[in-house]
């Protein structure tokens, strides 16, 4: 509940005119409260078309988390539901479940909802409706995932910060920005800190565009999984486990392919590994930076990848560490069509976790592993000639930057740098499109 005192949040319907409207023609009204008095309104606009006059009522509610959970119980599809500064505190979480609704705070900083007090529910707030924004808030310490959208399409996630305040933990939360089996997902200029699984997670989705975010103190920083067509750009994974994991896993509604990661710093990843046991991402070592996993048609370039005590770009198949997808015959483990180029790469390798701590023991004892860590996984058979397919190669254009063979499939035997074999390119992916971007 909302402590001492009541503040404002405003309700605009926007109705538009026949066979659509443009639902960013919000009124921008405020309503006026009596200085007095301890309770604000909540604010109801009707904007009709420029043609008619437009009327506004305003009805005195307290907000609370009965009132705010009325507004998206009530909610018609236009409305723009605008929270003030302040913070909030709710038991138990918040659901929207109509399409066409924006939520808007006052700033990234300044609309907090907290949960720190939750009792109830799965999320803060789980979103199952389409062409849906949320923009200008937080949302704090809850007991699962923080900001949960799921089967939607036309997604907009815009400055959102989603935080678990006391630091990281294996008891947070585990998805800060989680939008799954959606279509046309646009984050961007959004904070997630202090997930125990992926700050932005965004899976078994397709046609997404991440950009401009802020991953530190989670688990994975930014993870795309089992979606397809992303472009993840211009994010700062610093403080995680891992910066940005690109992953198929099997069991999952679908395979994912062609992901651009570009323009992004991906620095000092080396946080403790703090996810429960038994999760995915428990496996990742720390000090991660870019990690391919069973992925296919992953193109990584002009980034800053620099710091990670254990690997600062990863390729890997399922095998290597436990997944076989023998119970998904769909599932393909082979990370296939790699093109790792033009990035800055430097540091790190010196202090590896998990598994690397013993592939460095056995080959490189005195000295940093190389940038860039290849277990050495092809799938056999679909060699030609003894060779993989042009399109499914591993091919590396970094002069300065040795890639590690870890020889996985041999348990290590023939573990070393490797000197040629990836000096090949790819063809350039196309960028994600979305209209409303």
């Amino acid at each position: 509940m909302h402590s001492a005192r009541w503040v404002l949040v405003g309700l605009l319907i926007v109705v538009a005119s026949s066979c659509g409207g443009d639902d960013d023609d919000t009124a921008d009204s405020q309503a006026a409260a009596d200085a007095s008095s301890t309770t604000a309104a909540a604010e109801t606009t009707t904007e009709a078309p420029a043609e008619t006059t437009t009327t506004t009522t305003t009805t005195m509610v307290p907000v609370d988390e009965t009132t705010l959970q009325e507004l998206l119980l009530d909610a018609q599809p236009g409305d723009v539901i605008e929270i003030p500064a302040g913070t909030f505190s709710f038991d138990r979480s918040l659901s929207l479940a109509v399409d066409g609704v924006t939520i808007r705070g006052a700033g990234i900083d300044e609309t907090i909802l907290s949960f720190t007090d939750q009792v109830a529910g799965a999320e803060g707030l789980l979103v199952t409706a389409s062409d849906f924004t949320i923009e200008d808030l937080a949302i704090e310490d809850t007991v699962g995932d923080a900001l949960k959208v799921n089967e939607g399409e036309n997604i907009v996630i815009r400055r959102v910060r989603t935080e678990w305040t006391g630091g990281y933990s294996t008891e947070n939360g585990a998805y800060g920005i989680y939008p799954v089996q959606t279509t046309n997902v646009l984050i961007e200029d959004s904070v997630a800190i202090g997930a125990s699984d992926a700050g932005i997670y965004v899976g078994q989705s397709n046609n997404i565009v991440l950009r401009n975010n802020r991953a530190e103190y989670n688990v994975a920083g930014i993870e795309i999984e089992n979606s397809f067509d992303a472009d993840v750009y211009g994010n700062l994974a610093t403080n995680n486990t891992g910066g940005i994991l690109i992953f198929n896993l099997p069991g999952l509604s679908q395979q994912g392919a062609r992901t651009r990661v570009f323009d992004n710093d991906v620095i000092a990843n080396n946080t403790e590994n703090f996810a429960p046991e038994g999760t995915i991402v428990s496996v990742t070592p720390a000090g991660s930076g870019v990690l391919i996993l069973a992925n296919d048609q992953v193109e990584v370039f002009d980034n800053r990848i620099a710091d990670k005590r254990s690997a600062n770009v990863g390729v890997s198949a399922g095998f290597t560490v436990g997944i076989d997808g023998a119970e998904d015959p769909s599932f393909d483990g082979y990370p296939e069509g790699v093109y790792i180029h033009d990035n800055e790469i430097s540091g790190g390798g010196d202090d590896p976790d998990s598994i690397l701590r013993l592939l460095k023991g056995l080959i490189s004892p005195d000295d940093p592993l190389p940038g860039i860590v290849w277990d050495g996984f092809v799938d056999e058979a679909k060699l030609v000639d003894g060779e993989a397919a042009p399109e499914n190669r591993l091919c590396v254009q970094q002069p300065e930057t040795e890639v590690l063979n870890a020889d996985a499939a041999n348990d290590f035997a023939g573990a070393g740098v490797v000197t040629d074999g990836f000096d090949c390119s790819l063809e350039a992916l196309e960028p994600v499109i979305l209209e409303f971007a």
